[in-house]
């Protein structure tokens, strides 16, 4: 769906676990990102276009790179 320059564009609520949303918080602190919600979008629109650039769609890349994004975040 495009956006016109000026129009609305519309949101959803999409549900993370909360301490996930304060390591987020922590991580982003200082950064530029005015919130949790617009690194979350940055990050998974970075995600959505290295895919389609890679041409792969697979489980295993998808996993292998939410499973890094989740270990900078400092999960293991």
């Amino acid at each position: 769906m495009k956006v016109k320059r000026g129009a609305r564009q519309e949101f959803t609520t999409v549900s993370i676990p909360t301490p996930l949303f304060h390591k987020v918080e922590a991580h982003i602190a200082d950064t530029g990102f005015p919130s949790v919600s617009s690194y979350v979008a940055f990050i998974l629109r970075m995600l959505l276009t290295e895919m389609k650039e890679n041409g792969d769609s697979k489980i295993d890349y998808e996993a292998k790179l939410i499973k890094k994004k989740l270990e900078d975040l400092g999960y293991s």
